[in-house]
């Protein structure tokens, strides 16, 4: 029988567990793909913990992990058109990525250029897509510089780029070990911890036009008080506090068109997904560990072998 790897209550990595599960079928407007490789992301651990976004509904348990995938059509549900069996694709699941089979809803799933590896376009959906919606939302001017804290994790990798692609400088926060990679990336790196809003005053001595927040918390509220206009502050990881701070959270688009363009950024050379890490799905847990712990660079990915 398919395989998924699941969490069976709300807690810790001791409700995680591999299991067997019947093969599902797609409704109306979906397509039942078999997967080829998960992105692994932090809020596949958080959903476990029992978090969820505004609005969301209460998921029913056991729940797979995982949300973001790319594979190969094996059926289409009813009123699909556009995606026909045999098709790469990659997107939003909506029964969990961390399996052998997924359900797609065609409004969040894209075509895989033959350019683009399952592995790579399996980053794209959260990550990038978040990065893509972040950048853009900030609105800002060719020149100017923007900081993004949690420079070093998957989204803030991509919006890096993106943002380098759009003609800004970057200012980026991550530990010291993350440094040469963050440099890497063409970003001013600027070490996390106490004084943080010091040390990128001083990395940025005229100062920051926008703020791009991967962390939340404590460095959220140093990062704010770089800006004068609270308007160009953002967060993807922590709407309650910057709601506070007169900032807003990331606005997702959440459509295959974001997809195909970041798709597009990937062929072109102009965006790299960086997959430091790579694990099959009967070691999941050990893939979810990586990024739990927050020592992951990049992207880490689950490969589903067939």
């Amino acid at each position: 029988m398919p395989k998924a790897y699941v969490f069976t209550r709300y807690g810790g990595p001791e409700a995680e567990a591999l299991v067997e599960q019947d093969r599902p079928s797609p409704g109306a407007g979906q397509v039942l793909v078999a997967v080829r490789a998960a992105g692994v992301n932090p809020v596949d651990w958080k959903q476990r913990t029992g978090y969820r976004r505004p609005g969301a509904a209460a998921r029913e348990l056991p729940a797979v992990f995982g949300n973001e995938v790319a594979g190969v059509v094996e059926e289409t549900g009813p009123d699909v058109t556009g995606f026909a069996v045999g098709d790469e694709v990659f997107g939003n699941p909506v029964t969990g990525g961390y399996a052998d089979y997924a359900l797609l809803p065609t409004t969040v799933t894209a075509h895989k250029p033959a350019a683009l590896s399952f592995t790579d376009a399996a980053t794209l959906p959260v990550a990038a897509a978040t990065a893509y919606d972040a950048i853009h939302q900030l609105g800002l001017p060719s020149g100017a510089t923007v900081l993004i804290t949690g420079a070093g994790g998957g989204a803030g990798v991509a919006a890096a780029q993106i943002a380098h692609v759009l003609g800004l400088r970057v200012v980026g926060v991550a530990s010291d070990g993350k440094k040469d990679f963050v440099e890497s990336l063409g970003a001013v790196h600027v070490p996390s911890g106490p004084g943080l809003a010091e040390r990128v005053a001083a990395a940025a001595p005229d100062g920051v036009d926008g703020v791009l927040d991967l962390v939340g918390g404590e460095v959220l509220e140093a990062a704010a008080t770089l800006l004068a206009d609270r308007t160009k502050l953002i967060t993807g990881a922590d709407r309650e506090t910057v709601a506070r701070l007169g900032g807003a959270g990331v606005e997702r688009a959440r459509t295959a068109a974001v997809l195909d363009k970041v798709a597009r950024l990937v062929v072109d050379g102009r965006l790299r997904p960086f997959v430091t890490g790579t694990f099959p799905l009967d070691r999941a847990a050990e893939a979810l560990r990586t990024v739990e712990d927050g020592h992951a660079r990049g992207k880490i990915v689950i490969e589903v072998a067939r």
